[in-house]
């Protein structure tokens, strides 16, 4: 799981673009159908994708500091976030400032987009806490554990059973040995049944067997893509979709600034100029901070990596 996979870096790259678009308010309520869509597949494709590259052989040490080095930055971030909800006329507001609201949010309910790596935590925990106490037993028992661990971390409402089954269908998948495109076979066809399913709301549901269905849908029809793509184009989603941490975590800060700007776009009733810019405007954003941390040799303290972006990649 060493080196990467240029396909999951695609998908990556295209879903965290969705999570911006539909993360910008104004987009949202202008097309909340398709809002209601990507909601049902983009996070839970990340989960997979998660759930796939997560690598438990390593010692304890290791595994430890790899979910240290996610916790701090997702601790610093959403403390921000929720100072920022109770500052600003947000729509996910925060009423009341505490000590005790900031480890609640932090702990147990993480605001924003920040429950991804909430979940992601604990996911991962999970996995490698379970077949490290596990070891000499067979895979499906030590599989079937850590799904009944992870429904019990649910009924305890630290995250979503029906994220959870994501997660756990990346680790069924990574187990099996068989590589990831093999489960999911590209094909431009994928799109007939996509649509079918799209068009009935109650399938709009990441916890339903429809919601499985779309996901697996729309991961088929964009790896059939990924074939036809331009070179550039191919390398610019690969940078994208392999640094999507810094945008998942500084994004909210850019998706905030993008609404100054709105009214610049009142020319355009569709929103898709807005939509265009603010994406650009987000993604560049989020690089431009990094860099600036990784400049000030701050990267080591947020990260624990010394250089958090890494140089774009020359052309073959």
């Amino acid at each position: 799981m060493n080196s990467r996979i240029k396909e999951l870096d695609f998908l990556k790259c295209i879903f965290i673009i969705l999570m911006i678009i539909f993360h910008l308010v104004y987009i949202g309520d202008s097309y909340p159908y398709a809002k209601q869509v990507v909601y049902t597949f983009h996070m839970s494709a990340f989960l997979i994708i998660s759930g796939y590259l997560n690598n438990i052989n390593k010692e304890t040490k290791a595994v430890g500091r790899s979910l240290l080095w996610i916790f701090i930055p997702y601790v610093i971030m959403e403390a921000g976030y929720v100072v920022m909800s109770a500052v600003l006329p947000v729509r996910e507001k925060v009423d009341e400032l505490s000590a005790g609201v900031l480890l609640y949010k932090a702990l147990i309910a993480p605001m924003g987009p920040y429950w991804y790596l909430h979940t992601l935590i604990l996911c991962n925990a999970s996995y490698f806490l379970i077949y490290k106490v596990t070891d000499k037993w067979k895979g499906i028992i030590r599989f079937i554990i850590l799904g009944i661990f992870l429904y019990i971390l649910s009924e305890l409402r630290l995250l979503t059973f029906a994220n959870a089954i994501y997660f756990l269908a990346g680790v069924a998948i990574q187990q099996s040995g068989l590589p990831i495109i093999r489960v999911f076979q590209p094909s431009f066809l994928s799109v007939v049944p996509l649509v079918i399913l799209c068009c009935f709301p109650e399938n709009l549901n990441r916890g339903t067997l429809a919601g499985v269905a779309i996901t697996y849908l729309v991961i088929s029809l964009l790896l059939a893509t990924y074939t036809y793509l331009p070179e550039k184009v191919k390398r610019l989603s690969l940078y994208i979709g392999s640094n999507t941490l810094v945008i998942l975590l500084f994004s909210p800060v850019f998706t905030i600034l993008s609404k100054a700007y709105l009214p610049l776009f009142a020319f355009d009733a569709t929103g898709i100029c807005f939509m265009i810019v603010s994406v650009i405007f987000v993604i560049c954003g989020c690089f431009g901070m990094t860099y600036v941390l990784d400049r000030l040799h701050i990267s080591p303290y947020f990260l624990g990596k010394k250089r958090m972006l890494p140089p774009y990649p020359p052309a073959d």
